[in-house]
């Protein structure tokens, strides 16, 4: 015991607590607050994965539509050369038979032309003046080599939303 009439080992267990619990008071705030960043940064890095995750699948789908109208489109272009290939056949026949300039145009024509189809929408046309004498050795003269696109285009312009039996997995 003291000369107060306290004892003094409980006054140093006393400050000891007191500050341990006002350390722990200051050290709470921050620990609670670094957890909540790390989640903020967690959520964040899994939103822009899942972006993109989607915007690759986006790409791809249209990647593969773009192959898939370029194909189509080379595809009528040799289509097309094989089409002129014919003709050449042809006109070099027509020029063996006929005696003169007015009978060869009369068989083979002043001009050529043909359209092959790419979509519902869009077609290959192809237009080609005859020349007679041969010039050059060519039976024909391109004029005109081009997708055209149809003017009867239907929109779709209906927005199709889920409806009940849509949302039903998600009750």
């Amino acid at each position: 015991m003291n000369v107060d009439g306290l004892n003094p080992v409980a006054g140093t267990e006393e400050k000891m607590i007191v500050h341990r619990i006002t350390k722990r008071r200051r050290f709470g705030v921050n620990v609670g607050s670094s957890s909540i960043l790390l989640i903020f940064v967690v959520l964040c890095l899994v939103t822009f994965a899942v972006l993109s995750v989607v915007s690759a699948q986006v790409d791809y789908n249209l990647s593969k539509k773009l192959a898939a109208r370029n194909m189509k489109y080379y595809e009528a272009c040799g289509e097309a050369e094989e089409f002129l290939g014919n003709l050449v056949v042809s006109l070099k026949e027509i020029e063996a038979q006929s005696a003169n300039e007015q009978e060869y145009f009369a068989q083979a024509g002043e001009s050529s032309q043909f359209s092959i189809e790419l979509t519902k929408q869009q077609r290959l046309e192809v237009q080609v003046q005859v020349l007679y004498p041969p010039r050059d050795g060519a039976y024909y003269k391109l004029n005109s080599w081009q997708v055209v696109i149809d003017d009867n285009l239907e929109l779709d312009d209906t927005l199709e939303l889920p409806g009940e039996e849509d949302l039903q997995f998600l009750f």
